[in-house]
């Protein structure tokens, strides 16, 4: 006598509840991520200002932008569906454990997105809603779609998309985008691959399973901490860069300085030891804020850069210079075709612009 076999519900498909459906689509936006553009917006918007800007023109930045990165965030996973399913670190996101359908994904990163750019437009200005915009679209576009697949460099290009929050905080203050916070885009910028790298050098597996080329599965661990120590020192150069183009006084100089030499210590430790991936990976977050918080701090106290402008200038120049060659000449594999130098050219081209603006500026 046979028994007969007993269906087993699959508690991924019962019907949620109110609360886990808030849940699955905060984890669809990537909530916790969006902390990101609370650290770097609000003290782009305070030196923008100069002081401390309209707290409802903060609050309504804020609203915006988040709105737009949670857009973001909801269509790259659904294009990141597949390769999410096959990574433990993202099998457990509301696609790949189907608490979330892939159109209503869509949809709801569809109506983020939109509302973002309506809300910047209607509450701040045209150009902040663009940027921001934007952003959304080069992240789901241009990084998601294209360089996350192709390029071990994916990260490099793809960081622009995750800098434009501080640009969207200027243009909300000022309607204009100025050189101060091309360098805070700067910072962000090249701070993104020494934060992403850390973090893919412990799912290093995660990647290589997915068939994503990450950098430490296409070059290896060895050649991915030089080059998050190249890109630490690089970034300790445009932090510096900041002070007299901006016109901050010692608070941010002396800050700078010490976050410097103590993320470079990290990056140098974990060239030594790559188990030291997440440590770096944490610090990396810690330096961002306490960096952004100094020049906040320092605009809202009023300090002033001195006489020391231009050899300021010239000492960054020379960090920043150093770095990118060094950058470019152990870069691993080697562009073999156009586009791969362009991936690798364009970002030192754009410090080549940085620099020139920074010197004609002071």
């Amino acid at each position: 006598m046979t028994t007969p076999e007993v269906a087993i519900a699959d508690p991924r498909r019962r019907p949620m509840s109110f609360g886990e459906r808030l849940r699955a689509y905060s984890a669809l936006a990537k909530l916790r991520i969006i902390e990101l553009l609370l650290i770097t917006t609000v003290p782009a918007m305070v030196l923008a200002a100069g002081e401390w800007p309209d707290t409802w023109l903060v609050i309504a930045t804020l609203i915006g932008g988040t709105l737009s990165a949670g857009g973001a965030n909801a269509i790259n996973n659904y294009v990141d569906r597949d390769i999410d399913g096959e990574m433990r670190r993202t099998r457990h996101r509301p696609l790949p454990s189907e608490r979330v359908g892939d159109r209503e994904a869509l949809i709801v990163g569809a109506v983020l997105g939109t509302g973002g750019f309506v809300f910047l437009w209607v509450t701040t200005n045209l150009l902040a809603a663009i940027l921001s915009t934007a952003a959304l679209a080069f992240y789901v576009l241009i990084y998601s779609m294209v360089l996350k697949r192709t390029t071990s460099q994916n990260i490099v290009i793809g960081g622009a998309a995750g800098a434009v929050p501080v640009l969207v905080g200027w243009a909300a203050v000022t309607g204009t985008v100025e050189l101060p916070a091309w360098i805070l885009f700067a910072i962000i910028f090249y701070w993104t691959p020494p934060h992403f790298w850390a973090l893919s050098l412990r799912y290093r597996a995660d990647y290589e399973r997915a068939g994503v080329p990450m950098l430490p599965v296409v070059a290896g661990e060895k050649t991915t901490s030089i080059q998050i120590f190249l890109y630490s020192l690089l970034l300790v150069g445009i932090s510096m860069l900041l002070h007299p183009v901006a016109g901050l006084g010692p608070v941010y100089l002396i800050a700078a300085g010490v976050l410097g030499v103590w993320f470079l210590i990290g990056g140098w430790r974990l060239a030594r030891d790559t188990r030291r991936a997440m440590l770096l990976f944490r610090d990396s977050n810690l330096y961002l804020a306490l960096l952004f918080a100094a020049m906040a701090l320092d605009v809202l106290i009023e300090g002033g850069p001195g006489d020391a402008a231009f050899p300021i200038v010239l000492m960054a120049a020379a960090v920043v210079a150093v770095s990118t060659v060094l950058i470019i000449a152990t870069t691993r594999p080697r562009p073999r075709t156009v586009l791969e130098i362009g991936y690798l050219a364009a970002p030192a081209l754009g410090m080549v612009a940085l620099l020139v603006f920074s010197f004609r500026a002071v």
